[in-house]
């Protein structure tokens, strides 16, 4: 009985130290998620006080493979629209609501090196049909875009392919280049701040970007509840297997 005994106790305590280490883990890695998120938003912080960035300085950084360290930084770009190669990304809710991101193609003014996709702004999904989306009013000569560059739209999941026409789910933009016939930077894209450009039933593009998918103090709050659950599992078992059997016995 007693061989049983200490058996079942050394298998309980391996558990316990099985998972204590595997919440405790998960906790720590909750804490370096919200470091990352931190830094991230300090950066995103310094890039968005530097100077603009125009054409030359993004076909400069392609040329060097540099692209991404320009992530963040505010644009302001001389160039004219693609009109007829207006998408609407399905599925990218904003402050709680369902609707699309306008996705357009942006080229140089004067030619010369690749444009880029702009995420221009966000319009709510009509609740009696989802395929109707209004027009946007796109000038056909040359504009000024301010906003701020960052990663191409994020990916969702979807099953197959998109089939094209205006509203998609998701953009490759080397498939989007190739479907128009033009050239655009391959990893990043511009979301739009400016100037105010409504749609032509007078639906104003709204333009709240989120900085960062998840903030920082969420994952801090995962690792306490990680932290928590390792605390308690430690709890319980000295509870049970030293503090209640010595009671018993009293």
């Amino acid at each position: 009985m007693k061989a049983c005994r200490d058996g079942r106790f050394w298998v309980i305590t391996l558990a316990v130290v099985v998972g204590i280490a595997v919440t405790a883990s998960l906790g720590v890695w909750q804490l370096g998620r919200a470091a990352d998120k931190r830094a991230l938003l300090a950066t995103r912080a310094a890039q968005a006080t530097r100077p603009a960035v125009d054409w030359a300085a993004l076909h400069d950084a392609h040329a060097r493979g540099q692209l991404d360290t320009l992530v963040g930084r505010p644009v302001r770009l001389t160039g004219r629209w693609v009109p007829e190669a207006i998408v609407y990304l399905d599925n990218r809710p904003m402050e709680g609501r369902a609707g699309f991101v306008v996705v357009t193609p942006l080229l140089p003014a004067e030619g010369g090196g690749p444009g880029l996709v702009v995420q221009r702004g966000w319009l709510p999904r009509d609740a009696q049909d989802r395929t109707h989306v209004p027009p946007v009013s796109t000038p056909t000569g040359p504009v000024t875009v301010e906003g701020v560059l960052a990663p191409p739209p994020s990916p969702l999941l979807q099953l197959g392919p998109d089939t094209g026409g205006r509203i998609r789910q998701n953009i490759d933009i080397a498939a989007y280049g190739g479907e128009w016939r033009v050239a655009l930077l391959p990893t990043v894209s511009v979301q739009q701040t400016g100037p105010a450009e409504p749609s032509a039933d007078a639906v104003p593009l709204r333009r709240a970007w989120p900085v960062v998918a998840v903030d920082p103090a969420k994952h801090v709050g995962y690792a306490v509840q990680w932290f928590a659950l390792a605390t308690l599992i430690l709890a319980l078992y000295v509870w049970f297997q030293f503090l209640s059997p010595r009671r018993c016995r009293s």
